[in-house]
């Protein structure tokens, strides 16, 4: 079957959240509780391991197969306009988005700033400084933003437009 990266990971969240469903059942029915008095078969949960296992092992292939068939997809496809395969954009992005958070700060912070110290015996006033051209942090801010912005947008499409083959 044909998909596109997008498709093939919420299939994949779908066979993760099956298989986290069959092992919270397996948990509530691999072992119950009977009251002495109980009819024991009665109160016995229907549970049987080897179907259970055989189910959870056609999940756990099917996670393999499927997390295999998108990592073979991420290190061979580029997005447009960028010279590096889907897995180090995987890497870029939040890079830059930590890069994007500090120029924010650098950006936004004044020249100087009184510290507040609090009650003090010292009566003198201390400044903090800023130790870098502010401007500089505002531009870098912007290119920085719109490469991020770049990244992402080329990222979405090629996750939504290029398709690759994954077993059923």
């Amino acid at each position: 079957m044909k998909v596109t990266s997008a498709e093939a990971n919420k299939i994949l969240r779908k066979y993760q959240d099956d298989l986290n469903r069959l092992i919270a059942q397996e948990k509530q029915s691999a072992v119950f509780t009977a009251a002495v008095t109980e009819d024991i078969e009665a109160a016995r949960p229907d549970y049987h391991i080897s179907l259970m296992q055989g189910e959870i092992e056609a999940l756990q292939i099917k996670i393999r197969s499927l997390k295999h068939a998108i990592n073979v997809f991420n290190v061979t496809h580029k997005p447009e306009g960028f010279d590096m395969t889907v897995d180090e954009m995987l890497v870029y992005i939040p890079q830059l988005s930590g890069m994007k958070s500090k120029y924010q700060t650098m950006a936004g912070r004044l020249p100087k700033t009184r510290k507040e110290t609090g009650y003090s015996r010292n009566s003198l006033v201390e400044y903090e400084y800023a130790n870098y051209d502010i401007g500089y942090a505002k531009e870098q801010l912007d290119l920085v933003t719109e490469e991020l912005t770049r990244a992402q947008i080329a990222l979405d499409k090629l996750n939504t437009s290029v398709t690759f083959e994954i077993e059923e």
